[in-house]
């Protein structure tokens, strides 16, 4: 008999229940997405900023394989929400949503981060999707290619208001006008947006960042006095992240561009947790379980030696590492250890006979596997190899003991964004509600192996 410390999950038909069972076969650990979640979190996020009719669209950002999550099922959850935008940083990404067939007829497309020297301005310009500019060479590139297609170039002017990334910078703007002014006036380029991005917009307590956010908003709003001057006053302005959406209404403006809360998070631990805004966190990552065998007592746990068994117990292999993407930072020491230090590890969640307990990383992650120190005989708790164990879920209360991507951040002293993108693609994807959440035809656009 094995034990299950993941909820039993919902099968759309006994095909969904094969491709679980084959995904187990495939690999010792699935993240399994709810496709539920992540459409009424965007739902949420649209009612927000006032509702589908209230001037200020959404923006669902699906950036780096949208957060882990994965790319096309995570945008077609986020247009089947309210969203009317979508958002990748690279390139190849926005391609890459046109090609699965979501069309400029049902949403716009931004991409953003780019070599302007090599990126396939012309392919991005032929398919409709809007390119962020914040450099003159940038510039350049996009109309030489729309010169060559002979089509307009539809652009966002992204500038740096005190973020230090990309964009123009109050001292540049004068030079990116003057070219981009006579580009808009001669068809090449349109000029749909004005852009920016916030630094501590996720810090709303700290009045020192609470002020730079106020100057950071004031900048942008000079960027926009000087394009309107200059008679390329933009259509649409968006600043907004997943922060400042939830706590700055009033720089909603007519785009917002969450982030993190499409996928269930805060933009920071700081401001509260997923439930404070109403958010479900969609992604749930479980193994199933390796060896499990008795220790004695004073026993090495993994390389360095950083973990002594401080009793006569029993421990168990988690078959994923820091090649799937789990952070050598979150392994945990004991003072006895070589280290000399306590550093609670990772938090799992293993179900015993006496009731779920928590259990957290004993000595170092190593690349493909990491140990808990069951702080006990595993036949008397009924551990076995083979059951089911949860790094990370939706944090289903107190009494569920259940931890999040949250938890597992603070393990690693790193944030969820960091622990949802760095899991590596060997780790299968199935996706929850499905059928539920998306249309035939859409449905028919994910990869049939992966739905539940």
């Amino acid at each position: 008999m094995t034990f299950n410390a993941a909820r039993e999950w919902q099968f759309s038909s006994e095909q969904g229940k094969a491709n679980y069972e084959a995904a187990q076969k495939q690999y010792p650990a699935q993240a399994i997405v709810d496709m539920a979640a992540l459409r009424n979190n965007m739902r949420h996020l649209v009612s927000v900023v006032g509702g589908p009719n209230s001037g200020t669209a959404v923006m669902g950002v699906v950036k780096a394989d949208a957060y882990g999550h994965g790319l096309i099922p995570a945008a077609l959850a986020a247009l089947a929400g309210g969203a009317t935008w979508l958002g990748t940083a690279q390139s190849h990404e926005a391609l890459l949503l046109r090609k699965a067939g979501i069309g400029p007829d049902r949403c716009h497309i931004l991409t953003w981060v780019y070599n302007g020297m090599a990126v396939p301005f012309d392919e991005l310009i032929d398919n409709d999707i809007d390119i962020s500019v914040g450099s003159l060479p940038g510039i350049d590139g996009v109309v030489a290619a729309a010169r060559r297609l002979g089509k307009t170039a539809r652009v966002h002017v992204k500038v740096d208001s005190g973020f230090g990334r990309n964009g123009f910078t109050p001292a540049t703007f004068d030079a990116a006008l003057a070219k981009l002014v006579p580009l808009a006036k001669e068809g090449v380029l349109h000029i749909v947006g004005q852009w920016s991005h916030l630094a501590v917009a996720d810090a709303p307590e700290v009045p020192e960042f609470v002020a730079s956010t106020d100057r950071q908003i004031e900048n942008f709003k000079d960027f926009t006095r000087r394009m309107e001057v200059a008679g390329i006053a933009p259509e649409i302005r968006h600043l907004a992240n997943t922060a400042a959406t939830l706590s700055r209404p009033e720089i909603h403006f007519e785009l917002t561009r969450p982030g993190i809360g499409l996928y269930g998070y805060e933009a920071d631990p700081a401001m509260g947790t997923p439930g404070t805004y109403d958010l479900t966190p969609a992604m749930t990552l479980q193994a199933q379980l390796g060896t499990v065998k008795d220790v004695e007592a004073g026993h090495g746990i993994s390389y360095g030696r950083t973990y002594l068994t401080p009793t006569d117990t029993s421990t168990a292999i988690v078959p994923v590492g820091y090649a799937d993407g789990i952070h050598r930072s979150a392994s945990g020491f004991d003072m006895e250890g070589a280290k000399h230090v306590v550093k609670p590890g990772g938090p799992v969640r293993v179900m015993t006979t006496e009731g779920p307990r928590l259990y957290r990383v004993s000595g170092r992650v190593c690349m493909d596997q990491f140990m808990l120190d069951l702080h006990g005989a595993a036949e008397k708790l009924g551990v076995h190899e083979g059951d089911t164990v949860q790094l990370f879920g939706p944090g289903r209360g107190e009494d569920y003991v259940e931890p999040t991507a949250d938890d597992w951040g603070r393990a690693a002293g790193t944030i969820s964004y960091e622990i949802f993108t760095c899991l590596c693609n060997r780790i299968p994807r199935l996706y929850e509600h499905a059928t539920e959440v998306l249309t035939p035809e859409d449905l028919a656009k994910l990869n049939p192996a992966t739905i539940l």
